[in-house]
């Protein structure tokens, strides 16, 4: 087995700051981008309302990536493709910026996802193999905090630039930070191969990604791509055979894309699953909510980027409190309550009109930016508690995926509901417009609600063993 050499000072004090940038970066550039969807559609000549793609384009893109992060990093070494993510992140940036259409800005958002997929899972995987275990939680912990100043940030500067500048500066932005982090990366990042080279489960990666996309492709049908019923029948059907048929493979393979013992840990099956379909509720806020305050409120984008800031700042103050309030009442208590509570938060925005006060509307949004942290947090912690070292990496590249495809497919569901509430072709009024957002708040919130279904499957005590997964993966859970 190869050994890890050990880093020099410098490169011990310095990468840890490289990976905290990558990831926001990361995140900066997933949140800054909700915030500027209406002005982008008024320079592309397209409806607001329609401009999901650009997001789902890059979730979906990430999701069917970061398997293959990996096995990427062992073959070729985590240095050279920790930089070649950054250089395909930055063309990618830069042919968003110069887009005149939708269909290029899409094309560029997929660019985007390719860098992005292996930037932040390489980045993770230099300090988990840089660093004794004895420093892997302060590390891990440190490099975590930018993934939540991110959204803090981000939408805030989106719609600062979009009112000052102009949208193509949100993309624009990357490419200095970049090139730092490219030449940070020669110099810092050290050059770790894997211990020995595995054979890539190349069919079921095709088997899984073919799935992924014809899922949410179907679901975009029923939105902007406005398929007919057959087509969107036909790619439904097509992507969960795909994804049976990857069972099947992954049962007989020796070395599968994830590990089938995954699911006879039954806490990681119940985690898994209330991540898919609890985030298919939250993971259409990000996108729903900028449109809401501007497209049928009427706000700025300056306005709609500080009202996030209130669920931002929650969302980290709430963060604590949730390990203490699990060890207190137990995971099945926490996750059924919570998720719970999230439906009915998220199908309250139906509430939020032309005549509320501003105040109410940012105290809201941090009652659900802390509940919807404390969901994200128990959910990830139950998902990985149980898991021991074989199938610790394999358990959180799976639930890194389907984080990212949850997310896509709620952005999809939103906008499918919110095509179906109100007919753009007739340029509907502001009113209309408005009551077809609350229709598709209500649905939203009643689907993350059943997600409670799932969690009422735990144990009373379930979760209360050691966090063996947590030990293994350093101590944090990357929420």
């Amino acid at each position: 087995m190869d050994q890890t050499p050990p880093l020099d000072r410098e490169s011990t004090r310095y990468l840890p700051w490289l990976v905290a940038t990558a990831l926001f970066m990361q995140t900066l550039d997933g949140t800054i981008l909700n915030t500027a969807l209406p002005a982008m559609a008024r320079s592309l000549g397209e409806s607001p309302l329609r401009m999901q793609s650009v997001v789902i384009a890059y979730l979906l893109t990430v999701a069917m990536l970061i398997p293959v992060s990996g096995w990427l990093a062992d073959r070729f070494g985590i240095r050279r493709v920790f930089i070649v993510s950054i250089v395909i992140f930055a063309l990618g940036s830069l042919a968003c910026a110069f887009s005149t259409s939708l269909d290029q800005l899409v094309a560029a958002r997929i660019g985007q996802g390719l860098g992005g997929a292996l930037m932040m899972p390489v980045g993770r995987l230099a300090v988990l193999r840089s660093f004794p275990r004895s420093e892997l939680v302060r590390v891990l912990s440190f490099v975590t905090i930018p993934g939540l100043l991110g959204p803090l940030v981000g939408p805030t500067l989106g719609g600062w630039l979009v009112e000052y500048a102009t949208w193509h500066w949100i993309f624009l932005i990357n490419i200095p930070v970049a090139f730092v982090g490219c030449l940070a990366s020669l110099r810092f990042m050290p050059e770790i191969h894997g211990p020995k080279k595995m054979p890539f489960d190349t069919l079921g990666f095709v088997l899984f990604a073919a799935a992924m996309a014809m899922i949410s492709l179907s679901f975009e049908g029923f939105g902007e791509l406005q398929f007919s019923h057959a087509k969107v029948v036909l790619l439904l059907a097509a992507g969960l055979a795909a994804l049976g048929a990857y069972g099947l493979h992954s049962a007989r393979h020796a070395v599968p894309l994830f590990n089938p013992r995954l699911f006879g840990i039954h806490s990681f099956a119940v985690g898994i699953l209330g991540n898919l379909f609890a985030r298919l509720g939250s993971g259409a806020m990000p996108f729903l909510t900028p449109l809401l305050l501007q497209v049928a409120l009427g706000y700025s984008p300056v306005d709609a980027g500080m009202s996030m800031i209130p669920l931002a700042v929650a969302a980290i103050v709430a963060k604590p409190a949730t390990t203490r309030l699990i060890k207190w009442i137990g995971f099945r208590r926490v996750l059924v309550g919570n998720t719970l509570l999230l439906g009915a938060m998220i199908a309250g925005f139906a509430l939020i009109g032309t005549q509320t006060p501003k105040v109410f509307l940012y105290a809201y949004l941090a009652v659900f930016g802390a509940i919807n942290s404390q969901q994200f947090t128990a959910m990830n912690a139950l998902t990985l508690i149980d898991l021991d070292h074989e199938t610790a990496s394999s358990g959180n590249s799976l639930l890194s995926v389907v984080m990212q495809l949850s997310m896509s497919l709620g952005v999809a569901i939103a906008a499918a509901l919110l095509a179906g509430f109100v007919d753009l072709r007739l340029h509907p009024d502001p009113a209309t417009i408005l009551s077809a957002f609350h229709k598709t708040y209500l649905c939203v919130g009643l689907m993350a609600a059943l997600a409670a279904a799932i969690f009422m499957q735990l144990r009373g005590d379930e979760g209360s063993a050691p966090p063996k997964a947590r030990e293994e993966l350093g101590g944090d859970v990357d929420v």
